[in-house]
Parts: structure tokens; C-alpha cells; sequence
């Protein structure tokens, strides 16, 4: 590697659109008008046709989020904070490195960005701590971030321990309730009173506002660009009371 490379996001999923997609374009072209079976007419032509167009028209959209728009995405969640560049800064499922390193850029002396991850190769293509490590070193931040194996519901970390705490695509992947939500509790406890938590996701977004609003945490809902990102994301600001 000579430049980072920060993977495929659910790399299954995008396979899979443009799988059934051109499956469904394939079965269009094979069939021609209207099929009878007894008194049912089925036209199966359009249904295949739309259906396909849609899914690979999904996957080039998911696709261009996954190689250009996350860039983008990363830029828009990070602005909604002030930074000093003296921040001790979470990112909570840092896959490989993305928010962890777009955080760690703003930073100066003091600062510094840890991640946090299991390296999940379902999650993310080609995903390990290794690969995270290689692009900090080519995006040439090593001096200000650190990486940690474990889960977000279970974190190594003292009780306020962070300025701001980031995380993009990771809560939904914890997919038992009380689990998910034992998660938040952890981004709770490690931030530090007056700290903000950014959290991205395409979906749940409402369930981490309001775990976080009945938290005592100030929470504002944001929408992203909807022509960055595929599926369209919501982020989650949240601001942890000074008492």
C-alpha cells in the first residue's frame, strides 16, 4: 500500500445488489410478454426489469458512498465540533481508521485519537487492526493515535476519559437491544462532562437520541448529504452536562 485505503463497507451487501440485480436484468431478457398459468397471467418481463434496474442502480450509489462519499460524510460529521486541537478523542468502531484519522488530523500537541474496534471482517472488507495501523502511517499520524481490540460494550477505559467520542455505521452492528444499549452506557461513562459524542448511522439513530436525551445529554439530530451517502445516514450529537 502506498496510499490508505479505508475498505468496503458490508462488502456482502454491495455484492449482493449487484448479484440479484443482474440476475433480475437476466430474467427480463429472457422473458417476453405475458406468462399463463391456467386463469393467471403473470408479467413477470417488468417485474424483473425494475426490479434489477433498481438494485444495480443501488448498488452504484452504494458504491460511489463507499469510494468518494464517506470522505465527504467523515468532513461533515467532524465539523460539528470546535476543535482545539488538544482533544482526547474516541472512535468507537474505528474500522480502518477513517473518523479515527480525520479526527487526529485536527489535533496539535496534547491531542491525541484512540480506536477502538473488533476488526470485524463482515463489517468491513479486508478489516483488521493491521491494515487501520498501515493508514495511520501513511496519512502519517502515528504520533497522535492508538488502537485498542475490544467491544464497544465493554470498554478499557476510565470514567471520563475523552473530549469527544465518534463513531460512524458501528451501533447497528450490535444487534441485541440491551447489549446496544450497554454500548451507549460505555460512551456515557468515558466521556468527560462538557464532551460531545458524534454519532452516525443509518439506522437507530432515533433510539441513540433518546438513550442519550433521557442520559441528561443535550441531543440535536442531523441529516446527512443526501447525495454523499448511500443509504442516507443521520447524525447524533449529543453534549454530556458539566453536573
Amino acid at each position: 500500500m502506498t496510499k490508505p485505503d479505508y475498505g468496503v463497507d458490508a462488502p456482502t451487501v454491495l455484492r449482493n445488489l449487484f448479484l440479484f440485480g443482474s440476475a433480475c436484468l437476466f430474467a427480463a431478457g429472457l422473458i417476453h410478454g405475458p406468462i399463463h398459468i391456467g386463469n393467471v397471467i403473470l408479467y413477470l418481463h417488468g417485474m424483473f426489469l425494475w426490479t434489477g434496474v433498481a438494485l444495480v442502480l443501488e448498488g452504484f450509489l452504494y458504491l460511489l458512498y463507499v469510494k468518494v462519499g464517506k470522505m465527504h460524510h467523515r468532513d461533515y460529521i467532524l465539523r460539528f465540533h470546535a476543535w482545539r486541537g488538544d482533544e482526547q478523542v474516541l472512535d468507537v468502531g474505528c474500522g480502518r481508521g477513517l473518523l479515527l484519522i480525520g479526527s487526529a488530523k485536527r489535533l496539535g500537541a496534547g491531542g491525541h485519537a484512540t480506536g477502538i474496534d473488533i476488526w470485524s471482517t463482515v463489517d468491513m472488507g479486508g478489516n483488521a487492526m493491521a491494515a487501520t495501523q498501515k493508514n495511520i502511517e501513511l496519512e502519517a499520524v502515528s504520533d497522535r493515535c492508538s488502537l485498542i481490540s475490544g467491544g464497544a460494550q465493554e470498554m478499557p477505559f476510565t470514567d471520563a476519559s475523552f473530549d469527544v467520542i465518534v463513531s460512524n455505521l458501528c451501533l447497528h452492528n450490535i444487534y441485541d437491544k440491551a447489549t446496544r444499549q450497554q454500548a451507549l452506557a460505555e460512551i456515557v461513562r468515558v466521556l468527560k462532562p462538557g464532551g460531545q459524542a458524534l454519532i452516525s448511522d443509518y439506522k437507530l439513530t432515533s433510539e441513540y437520541a433518546r438513550y442519550l436525551r433521557e442520559a441528561g445529554f443535550e441531543v440535536v439530530k442531523k441529516r446527512g448529504n443526501v447525495w454523499a451517502t448511500f443509504p442516507p445516514l443521520a447524525v447524533v450529537l449529543a453534549r454530556k452536562p458539566v453536573s
